[in-house]
């Protein structure tokens, strides 16, 4: 085990990040951080820490990351060209470049389409939405049991699986149609539903979190028991992979393994959920951290665990990258941040300055 401040990682995490060529980004929302985990050249870990006031939803790319706050969607931007590092260390560093105002929608997990249309869970009016020039939001979608947007946050829609760069599905804790009606159904009202023809594809959940479609299956935690479980999108049924000592949200894969996230319990306790009563059962604590878990045999591998965090919302792989870090909008650094393009030479086209910038292993 290695520690590094507030945080431990397992023996092997760092030799797992390098082997694949990436680093990994949560959020936390309840301290506001973006939280990088990377690896030195000689195979330290390395977990830095930057400011964003409620953070949640991720999408990550090489260069780009989009997160989502309590009021605001940002789009940060990688600044280092090829080979530049930051403190002899850093290979991206992450600056925020676009701000989108919303407001406080309650904004869950979000995704960005192949032609750039950046695409949320509008938790507090239960619908998919997309950013809107003149207002907060425009609405793309709603589960056909919702009778009407209205910001009472009905089924606590929450999860955003992708498929083939397009929205396909999503998990809400329960198919309620009236105000938080969603909390008296927290231990098995949660529901995944095919957002291509309003099809309910399984239900029965406990708090379900984080829909992602990974070799013809649709994977999600059922959070308030505490599994991740895969499920056939055709016969609904449903297979739990592995059980996790905490509060499921996040999860991203690389290759057949899956990244998960794991928070501590709201108020001391899971009240009334299955994920207590496993936790007594097991004589075990509950985590706050993340773990790779290898998909084939259901075998947590590696894992990195913060004793100064108490809940993390997302997690998301970040490519061809080893070890970054990002800077905070209200920070001083954020103040002398200032870069510009070249203007390229005559008779050469402009450069694509959010694909150009490659990381070179050495």
């Amino acid at each position: 085990m290695t520690k590094k401040g507030p945080a431990e990682v397992s023996p092997g995490l760092v030799r797992w990040l390098i082997r694949h060529q990436i680093a990994l980004v949560c959020s936390s929302y309840q301290t506001g951080r973006l939280l990088f985990i990377g690896a030195q050249s000689n195979g330290a870990s390395v977990v830095s820490r930057t400011q964003f006031a409620g953070a949640m939803g991720l999408a990550a790319f090489p260069q780009r990351l989009y997160l989502a706050g309590r009021t605001t969607i940002w789009r940060l931007e990688n600044t280092l060209r090829a080979d530049e590092l930051v403190d002899n260390r850093f290979d991206r560093l992450f600056v925020p470049r676009n701000a989108q105002f919303t407001g406080d929608l309650g904004v869950h997990e979000i995704a960005v389409e192949p032609d750039g249309r950046i695409i949320f869970v509008n938790t507090k009016y239960s619908c998919l939405a997309t950013v809107s020039t003149t207002h907060a939001f425009t609405p793309l979608w709603k589960p056909a049991f919702i009778s009407k947007l209205a910001a009472e946050d009905r089924c606590h829609l929450n999860g955003l699986g992708m498929e083939d760069g397009r929205a396909r599905y999503a998990t809400a804790c329960a198919s309620a149609d009236i105000v938080d009606g969603w909390r008296d159904r927290r231990a098995d009202g949660g529901v995944l539903i095919d957002m291509a023809d309003d099809r309910v594809v399984a239900e029965g959940f406990s708090m379900p979190h984080s829909p992602r479609v990974h070799g013809g299956f649709v994977w999600l935690h059922d959070s308030g028991s505490g599994h991740l479980c895969r499920i056939d999108p055709r016969s609904g049924r449903r297979e739990n992979v592995v059980f996790c000592p905490g509060f499921l949200r996040g999860l991203a894969f690389v290759g057949t393994y899956a990244v998960v996230t794991l928070s501590l319990p709201r108020h001391g306790r899971f009240s009334g959920l299955a994920l207590q009563d496993s936790l007594a059962k097991q004589q075990t604590v509950p985590w706050c951290g993340l773990m790779v878990i290898d998909t084939r045999r259901g075998d947590i591998v590696e894992w990195a665990r913060f004793t100064d965090e108490v809940e993390l919302f997302d997690v998301a792989v970040i490519p061809m990258t080893r070890c970054p870090m990002a800077l905070a909008p209200d920070s001083s650094d954020m103040q002398d941040a200032i870069t510009f393009e070249e203007a390229p030479e005559a008779g050469t086209a402009e450069p694509d300055q959010a694909g150009a910038n490659v990381v070179k292993f050495k």
